[in-house]
């Protein structure tokens, strides 16, 4: 299944969501440490909104990374440029913090890491969203320092 645009369809958002509803009824940590229920604001509606995201990795400073697979289209990722504070759920543990982009070239290095120690995931990550890649280090690393044709990173810090 190749998704190169955000869900459309009533059925590819009921998939898509899907992990959503195992957080809510509280089975979110069956998912393990690779996912994250990313709760946010809405930038126009100022409603509250959830996304389930892969981890991709852990910051220096202890942060969870998280990529955004359809760069500055993502609506959840527009949201929190507008309203960083978020509620993050990673396995069992909830907590409240703050999303903040990584500058490009921090976030094209922790892109290339991911795709090091996970090869498969990443290939199959950049070919579902419509990423063309050689699977050279160098790949990965532009495109997640291209924040808006790329795939961006932004680092979860609890307060």
């Amino acid at each position: 299944m190749r998704l190169t645009q955000p869900p459309r369809t009533r059925l590819q958002r009921l998939v898509a969501r899907g992990p959503i509803w195992l957080y809510r009824l509280g089975l979110g940590g069956l998912l393990g440490r690779r996912l994250v229920l990313l709760t946010h604001t809405g930038r126009s509606t100022g409603k509250r909104r959830q996304v389930v995201l892969e981890v991709v990795g852990r910051h220096r400073d202890g942060g969870y990374l998280i990529a955004s697979g359809y760069g500055s289209r993502a609506q959840w990722y527009r949201n929190v440029l507008a309203e960083p504070r978020v509620l993050f759920q990673v396995g069992w543990r909830r907590r409240a913090g703050r999303a903040c982009p990584l500058p490009a070239d921090e976030s094209g290095r922790y892109l290339r890491d991911y795709a090091r120690r996970h090869p498969r995931a990443a290939a199959l990550l950049m070919r579902t969203i419509g990423q063309q890649v050689d699977g050279s280090e160098a790949a990965y690393q532009r495109i997640g320092s291209d924040p808006d044709r790329g795939v961006p990173l932004l680092r979860l810090i609890a307060d």
